[in-house]
């Protein structure tokens, strides 16, 4: 078997975007043994795909600073890597990449795209047009090591079985249920608490079950207040477990997140996944994996041309504040009730 090291450190989402990759791999490939490199908190997102181990970095104490990374790559060794796929290219996975390299391993890492994305996000001369996806990008290293992958043939992990400690704040599921994740690292992807307060009233409405997703206690405080004591609206937040809420989000019939890890998270499990995008846009190559471009709900263009302003949601420009709001409530919900049905 070809033992292939893919190395994807950090964010959740990207790291969630390595996994439908992985999973196709493994399934066209079933000669190739996997070891994914990331942060320990990650590891559920792989538990379900064959031949592939993960490998825990320790950036506090054993693989940290330069001498750290000299002792991981030899860590790493030690488990007869073949080949290298470097799905970060951040300093610290160069620096493992070009160890393995000098050792005569052949390495590949994935361009981001840099070049494109800023087109793509500046003020004068903007190319208003998609890049090619994340997603791609990693098929694009896999190629380049000798491993084509079709991602139209594509496979999804069966919902997983919900436990009892989970059915404590689920219940059985004999309706419909929409997962709603309101919030993102930056202010900028955040549909506004008043509309987003719109939005899950409606929906309290229906026959269907909401569970908000969230973390931290001033999320939690947040999704307190939008639940707004309607009896079919749950916050998930603080009550189960990491691995449990992929359980739960497995099951979900629907799921509505901002450009956040939560939307990456629900793909990569076959979910459907309704997205809003405010100051960065799905053409910036971080649409959730095997969703139709209409599930996307971005700001209104005409009344914000410049938009989008940045790709990650860190750049604030100056009259920009309220783009999400020309997203209305009313869209958002005929958008989910129509995926429902």
């Amino acid at each position: 078997m070809k033992h292939i090291l893919v190395i994807r450190l950090s964010a959740m989402g990207d790291v969630a975007m390595t996994v439908p990759v992985l999973r196709a791999l493994t399934q066209q490939h079933p000669e190739v043994k996997v070891t994914v490199v990331s942060r320990p908190f990650f590891k559920p997102f792989f538990d379900d795909i064959a031949n592939v181990n993960f490998f825990a970095i320790d950036l506090n104490k054993r693989h940290k600073g330069m001498i750290g990374l000299v002792r991981l790559y030899h860590d790493l060794k030690q488990l007869n890597i073949d080949v290298v796929a470097d799905l970060h290219n951040v300093l610290r996975s160069k620096i493992v990449r070009s160890l393995f390299a000098v050792s005569g391993k052949k390495v590949a890492a994935t361009d981001k795209g840099r070049k494109d994305k800023k087109a793509l996000t500046r003020a004068e001369n903007k190319v208003f047009a998609p890049v090619k996806s994340m997603v791609e990008r990693h098929v694009t290293t896999f190629e380049q090591l000798g491993f084509p992958i079709d991602l139209t043939q594509v496979s999804f992990p069966a919902p997983s079985e919900l436990t009892e400690t989970i059915k404590k704040v689920t219940g059985n599921k004999s309706e419909k249920w929409i997962g709603i994740a309101p919030f993102a690292q930056y202010d900028s992807k955040v549909y506004p608490l008043d509309l987003m307060q719109e939005v899950v009233d409606n929906l309290a409405s229906t026959a269907h079950k909401i569970f908000l997703f969230g973390g931290g206690k001033t999320e939690i405080d947040k999704l307190n207040q939008l639940q707004n004591n309607h009896a079919n609206v749950v916050v998930v937040a603080g009550k189960i477990k990491f691995q449990e809420e992929l359980a739960l989000i497995s099951n979900l019939d629907v799921m509505l997140s901002m450009d956040s890890g939560n939307a990456h998270i629900a793909a990569m499990l076959g979910v459907k996944v309704i997205t809003l995008w405010g100051a960065t846009h799905p053409y910036a190559g971080f649409q959730p994996f095997h969703q139709p471009d209409e599930y996307c709900l971005t700001a209104d263009r005409i009344t914000y041309p410049l938009l989008p302003t940045s790709v990650y949601g860190n750049k604030v420009v100056k009259g920009y504040e309220e783009a999400m709001r020309t997203i209305l409530p009313k869209a958002v919900v005929e958008k989910l009730i129509r995926v429902l049905k």
